[in-house]
């Protein structure tokens, strides 16, 4: 997946006003501004009203879906770039639930979004704890160690 078709795929949400925030690896980058490492996919959080919409935007553009778990997760396809798009409930004041296995819920607050860059736009992530709390409760794999030493090194370069 390659930033300008993240940028693509965030010119659409913004186009159309849909509360949203990008998580895993490109919210990563972007809160570093530039981009550390390939990502295999664009992992957005967004408000389960344009979810629809979205997947028939990405499917105009060759994406097909090879993963259907809603209300959880859909993931789409188009050759190597995938996105996988985790469906809110998203309230009044911007904060999101996210289904999750069972009875499980997560909740993405709209004060633990931030600022960042891919390809030179502005995008809304996770802020740099959020993601980092996204990364427990599974084995981490060799791009999350990755990225968890990104974070040290912001954290650094701040302090």
């Amino acid at each position: 997946m390659d930033a300008a078709e993240v940028v693509r795929v965030i010119d659409w949400l913004d186009e159309r006003a849909v509360v949203y925030q990008v998580n895993g690896g490109w919210a990563v980058d972007a809160l570093h501004g530039s981009q550390t490492r390939s990502h295999r996919d664009l992992d957005v959080f967004m408000d389960s009203t344009s979810v629809d919409a979205l997947i028939e935007w990405l499917s105009g553009r060759r994406y097909f879906v090879v993963e259907d778990w809603r209300p959880i997760r859909v993931e789409l396809r188009a050759g190597d770039w995938a996105v996988g798009i985790h469906p809110m409930v998203v309230d009044s004041v911007g904060d999101g639930v996210q289904q999750g296995f069972g009875d499980d819920t997560f909740d993405h607050r709209a004060s633990k979004r931030t600022v960042g860059v891919i390809g030179g736009r502005s995008v809304i992530v996770a802020c740099a704890e959020r993601l980092g709390e996204l990364r427990r409760g599974y084995e981490l794999r060799p791009e999350d160690h990755h990225d968890l030493d990104v974070f040290r090194r912001l954290a650094a370069d701040r302090s």
